[in-house]
């Protein structure tokens, strides 16, 4: 046996080593024993004996005591069920396929939120890819048109890695709402899992596009596709960058339009819901609430399995038991 197989060893029943507490009652019982039945003569001095050889057998007798106590010793450690445990995991995930539609449109660059809406849509929606790790994600963009940014995947880092890349400008300008939700959905139509969600993020209303909303709608239903909308912009007026007659670009004060209507429309009809961003932190807590509702399953079934070392302790106990009596009924035989 290995050595370094103890320093993992566990015992089953560790309460038989209380039973070790007999092996001092063992040796005095030996030598009370050994005295009582010894003979015994009145001499007038020992000095005529002290040169004397001492024999061999009187020299290694107390071996049977010592063989006796190992074999003891070895078979209430063997009653203790010496083991050592291997656990596995067995993990079952079930997983979540979920695409981000991001709007990209100029006036996602306004100002009601830190540094605009942009940034913190894209800041928000890695920390949401973080919380994640067992998902596969996509990304999609749409301002006057929409384009798969990054096909749903579980490299996550590259994902994130895209949603750094995204700004304004990329697309043709324009707010196209359908065509955001039918490129999303085109993702996510041939997926296998049973949970599809899809959230989309606008901060205006559908002014162009190929796909009406409606349509969309009707598709991502058709396709079991849980829609989650979300509303950025403040209530009343936010500042938003515009393009002067000279080039020059200066902030005004813009009304904010979403089409609260149409997303609260498209959330409830594909069992989702719909939430209003004002502010950096209410996005981040749409995220979150999106994170709890969209929970993954996830099962973990452990399996322990023993292996055994109490044979090779039994063994030493039956060698050691034998030895002894061996010796004790040959060698170290009493005359009568």
């Amino acid at each position: 046996m290995n050595p370094d197989i103890w320093k993992h060893i566990e015992f089953a029943y560790p309460a038989f080593f209380w039973l070790l507490l007999l092996i001092p009652v063992m040796v005095w019982w030996q030598f009370s024993a050994g005295r009582k039945f010894q003979g015994s003569i009145q001499v007038s001095s020992l000095q005529g004996l002290k040169g004397l050889p001492v024999s061999w057998k009187v020299r290694f007798r107390p071996l049977l005591l010592v063989l006796r106590v190992l074999a003891f010793a070895a078979l209430v450690t063997a009653l203790a069920r010496p083991q050592t445990s291997n656990t596995s995991e067995n993990i079952d995930s079930e997983g979540i396929d979920i695409v981000l539609s991001i709007d990209i449109s100029g006036s996602m660059l306004a100002e009601d939120l830190l540094p605009n809406r942009m940034e913190a849509a894209k800041k928000t929606a890695m920390d949401f890819v973080d919380s994640r790790i067992s998902d596969r994600i996509g990304l999609v963009i749409f301002s006057g048109e929409s384009f798969t940014q990054c096909p749903i995947t579980m490299d996550h880092a590259v994902l994130k890695q895209q949603i750094m890349t995204i700004r304004s400008g990329l697309l043709q300008d324009g707010t196209a709402i359908g065509m955001g939700l039918a490129t999303a959905v085109d993702r996510l139509h041939n997926s296998k899992v049973k949970s599809k969600v899809i959230i989309l993020l606008t901060d205006g209303v559908n002014n162009t596009g190929l796909v009406d909303p409606l349509t969309a709608l009707e598709i991502a239903k058709a396709y079991k596709i849980k829609v989650y909308t979300v509303g950025v912009g403040t209530i009343g007026k936010a500042p938003s960058p515009a393009t002067m007659p000279d080039g020059t670009v200066q902030m005004q004060m813009v009304d904010v339009q979403i089409d609260e209507p149409l997303m609260k429309k498209i959330a409830s009809e594909t069992g989702g819901r719909y939430f209003r961003a004002t502010d950096n932190t209410s996005l981040k807590n749409i995220y979150g609430e999106i994170d709890k509702l969209e929970r993954t399953k996830v099962e973990i079934t452990s399996y322990k399995r023993y292996k055994e070392y109490f044979f090779p302790l039994a063994m030493i106990a039956l060698a050691c038991l034998l030895l002894e009596v061996v010796l004790r009924y040959t060698l170290f035989r009493r005359l009568p």
